[in-house]
């Protein structure tokens, strides 16, 4: 758990400080290269071919990182350990910094130079959206592929649970997804929609706690969250919800208080990111609590 807390906080802070550095760690070229090598090494109908073919892509970088997580968990009583999640975690972060993102869009006052930042939050190929509700799910979504998606799996399976999810969100809708035959991509989505729905559950738990819980509770049921059907579009949903009412109570507040509320721009954007640092924190806020409870123990 102090691991994860601390490695979380560095990798937040290194993508701040040193963005361009960070960019440059980021690169997945290597994965390209080995499904390229993998679809001219199988080309005939096979298990490469099948729903269940993203094993042989994904599975020996993974048992690579695997190795290196148990041999380095003891020496120097786990500094490289530490490191060595800290490097995985910072990989598998991003790719790029979605407050970074939602800044550049509030900061952009040309058309064209907002409709460019806009697009980074859209996956290559979809059309983007630029009313209120379409990006208040798009921070959400990112939210969930670039931050929670990689905590949540780095906490439970450390190093090897991070990668993990980068690379299986990278071949099911990322910039890879083209190099796959098209069982190989559906059985990737299909294992991306089990890796996000826990996650997705979390995030709009503690959205709950953070913002109107009545508010998201109801929108959460309403779009079939209480089911177990693997799907994340409640996520959006209770954001939307979330952020709408915020944004009716904050305009109230203003009335009540006989006050002419100062049009900002983009209000659904900026506070759908100010939800999205709150539940950032209260994850982190839980896991220093385990982590206390730990060495208390």
């Amino acid at each position: 758990m102090s691991i994860t807390l601390v490695a979380v906080v560095i990798a937040l802070v290194l993508g701040h400080v040193a963005p361009v550095l960070v960019a440059s760690l980021r690169q997945f070229h290597w994965f390209a290269h080995w499904l390229h090598w993998l679809d001219e090494r199988f080309p005939g109908d096979g298990f490469w071919r099948s729903r269940y073919g993203i094993a042989l892509a994904v599975l020996p970088p993974l048992l690579v990182v695997g190795l290196f997580q148990w041999v380095l968990h003891e020496p120097l009583l786990g500094l490289v350990g530490l490191l060595f999640s800290i490097l995985v975690l910072v990989y598998a972060w991003g790719p790029r910094d979605l407050d970074v993102d939602v800044e550049a869009i509030i900061d952009a006052h040309e058309p064209a130079q907002r409709a460019a930042a806009i697009a980074r939050l859209w996956p290559a190929g979809d059309t983007p959206a630029a009313d209120g509700p379409a990006l208040v799910e798009a921070v959400f979504r990112n939210a969930l592929r670039r931050w929670f998606g990689v905590l949540f799996w780095f906490l439970l399976l450390g190093p090897m649970g991070a990668l993990l999810y980068r690379l299986i969100a990278l071949t099911a809708e990322g910039e890879f997804q083209r190099q796959l035959p098209h069982d190989t991509r559906e059985g990737a989505r299909a294992l991306l929609s089990v890796l996000e729905w826990p996650v997705a559950q979390l995030i709009t738990l503690a959205m709950a706690l953070v913002g109107n819980f009545d508010t998201v509770f109801h929108a959460w049921r309403d779009a079939h969250g209480n089911t177990l059907q693997l799907r994340t579009a409640f996520l959006g949903q209770a954001a939307r919800a979330s952020v709408r009412c915020e944004l009716a109570e904050e305009a109230e507040d203003y009335a009540e208080e006989g006050m002419v509320q100062a049009m900002r721009e983009l209000p659904e954007l900026r506070d759908a990111m100010s939800l999205v640092w709150r539940i950032l924190l209260l994850w982190m806020a839980v896991l220093a609590v385990f982590v206390i409870g730990g060495w208390v123990s």
